[in-house]
């Protein structure tokens, strides 16, 4: 079952790519759906897309493809069966969704340590990154202070683009909470009854805690670099 504004969003692209063949931008679904940022239009992609309800075109940035449609029952929605907007998924219908906007909105949550921990700080500000960077789920960012991780290709100064989950394999790097108070972005592997904590530099150590020390936060999906 969609929520109202996954239900409000899936609409508004339906109605939009049935009368021009265009996918709406993000800042177009912001103000159709009154919402304050576009990183709130990002996670209800997402979530449209986790359901099949929609499709991110391979090679074409922000472009969607409608896979079906619910059904509409408020009275405020224009006039159309449910059973049109699902016909655009045919190249003979419509011509092919074009780019839209390719870059999303996600929160930045001051720095993070890739060496030794340090204080997970939390801020309002957003930083804009390339959609094509992050999948589907929710994200943000944070910037990386520190150089254990440089042989993961991770330096200091790097904007780490972070799905946020609770859950980690082995061999992911991950940002883990440590005793609720410090974060650090490390490998994670679990080591008999202990979580060690991995850098990817050979000048430090590993760190080794009890899994009620350690919660993790969530996986790096991708980062950004200024140059």
């Amino acid at each position: 079952m969609l929520t109202r504004k996954q239900h409000e969003l899936i609409c508004f692209i339906a109605d939009r790519l049935a009368e021009t063949g265009v996918s709406p931008s993000f800042e177009e679904m912001k103000e159709a759906l009154d919402l304050k940022s576009k990183s709130g239009v990002h996670r209800l992609i997402s979530a449209l897309e986790e359901r099949e309800f929609i499709r991110r075109l391979p090679n074409r940035a922000r472009a969607l493809e409608v896979l079906r449609v619910p059904e509409r029952s408020d009275a405020r929605k224009p006039a159309r069966t449910a059973a049109q907007p699902a016909t655009l998924t045919s190249s003979a219908k419509a011509p092919p969704p074009a780019p839209a906007n390719d870059v999303v909105e996600i929160p930045l949550h001051g720095r993070i340590a890739a060496g030794t921990p340090i204080e997970a700080l939390e801020g309002s500000t957003m930083l804009p990154v390339p959609a094509a960077l992050l999948g589907s789920g929710e994200h943000y960012a944070l910037e990386v202070a520190g150089d254990s991780m440089v042989e993961a290709g991770i330096l200091d100064g790097d904007y780490a683009l972070i799905r946020r989950t609770e859950t980690a394999r082995d061999g992911e790097i991950v940002v883990a909470l440590i005793e609720d108070a410090e974060a650090t972005l490390k490998y994670f592997r679990k080591e008999g009854a202990m979580i060690r904590l991995d850098p990817a530099n050979r000048d430090y150590s590993a760190q080794r805690y009890r899994p009620d020390q350690v919660r993790v936060q969530g996986r790096l999906a991708g980062l950004l670099r200024r140059y």
